[in-house]
């Protein structure tokens, strides 16, 4: 019997270089690479997982660095934004560190009971931080890293979508378990009764067509209880003739994706501990993290694959003044 989802899975976006990547989630905004690894239908591209320290579901942001493609252009039918949950009072803390980093910031802005700073990553993929809604209980920050714990992200808050329709978005969302829940101008929410990443937002506007590329969102996930629910959605959205792919081994989890008729690529992935690759957590994210069925060609992928180097952990201590425990 299928079940509505409790959130969202992880997010995946489209950059440029690797260690840029790298540098700007791990060492400014203090994520953990928690796996890289390779894109498993294209095993001479990274692919790169960074969140919590297990990569629990609902923290996920992964990214494909494609240093060779175009810059994409923002329009539908994309997902227009990822945001994240930062606690109450860490707004300033955040526009401080990002304007030291020479990130242009938008905000903080108010946006139904929430509290919002907006900015680029350095490949223009479009991120805002969120304060208001209250921090999971269940997600502990990565206190391995450069944020002190006080203002450490604490997981996905949810994505903004511009669709060529949004009514279907909106029924397709409405079809895994979201559910309308207030509306901001041309801004419609809508969420789940889950624990952490419960938000969508479809924006109805008018927006030219978009074009992917570095800087871009490829697709948002959603969490599902096993393999046997996966099957029944694809079945679902099968008899409803939408384009929809057969269930994959992602190695950290099975999954499936549907382009919805408003155009928005979902994915439904299965709720597992985490995504991080090392069993034991040791030397996380620092070697590359290959399936059993690509390990006998790692010679030739590490050779046409740049090293990659996980940034040092600190705290600079000038923003840690003034600011822990606030």
């Amino acid at each position: 019997m299928l079940t509505d989802t409790p959130g969202l899975h992880h997010v995946t976006g489209i950059v440029g270089d690797a260690q840029t990547a790298i540098d700007f989630y791990g060492g400014v905004l203090g994520l953990a690479l928690v796996t890289q690894t390779v894109n498993f239908e294209d095993i001479l591209q990274h692919h790169l997982y960074f969140g919590d320290a297990n990569g629990t579901p609902g923290t996920v942001l992964t990214h494909f660095p494609d240093p060779h493609g175009d810059p994409g252009r923002a329009g539908t039918p994309q997902i227009e934004s990822v945001s994240f949950v930062i606690p109450a009072g860490s707004l300033e803390y955040w526009r401080i560190r990002l304007g030291n980093h020479g990130i242009a910031v938008e905000g903080p802005f108010e946006r139904f009971d929430e509290r919002v700073l907006r900015f680029e990553d350095p490949a223009g993929t479009q991120i805002e931080l969120v304060a208001g809604p209250p921090v999971p209980d269940d997600i502990e920050p990565w206190t391995a890293g450069p944020i002190p714990t006080a203002h450490a992200i604490r997981g996905l808050h949810g994505v903004a979508t511009l669709s060529v329709n949004p009514y279907a978005t909106a029924g397709t969302l409405e079809t895994l378990g979201f559910e309308h829940d207030a509306e901001d101008g041309d801004r419609i929410r809508y969420r789940t009764d889950g624990s952490r990443a419960t938000v969508v937002d479809v924006l109805d506007r008018d927006a030219p067509f978009g074009r992917e590329g570095q800087g871009t969102l490829h697709h948002v996930a959603v969490r599902v209880e096993d393999e046997d629910e996966l099957h029944e959605w694809r079945e679902r959205f099968d008899d409803r003739d939408y384009s929809v792919s057969r269930v994959k081994d992602r190695r950290f989890f099975h999954s499936l994706y549907v382009r919805e008729p408003g155009g928005i690529l979902f994915e439904l992935a299965t709720e597992t501990d985490g995504v991080a690759a090392g069993e034991d957590g040791a030397d996380q994210g620092e070697s590359l993290y290959l399936p059993d069925w690509f390990e006998e060609d790692r010679d030739l992928i590490e050779s046409q694959l740049p090293t990659l180097t996980v940034p040092t952990a600190r705290w600079d201590s000038e923003e840690r003044t003034g600011f822990e425990g606030r």
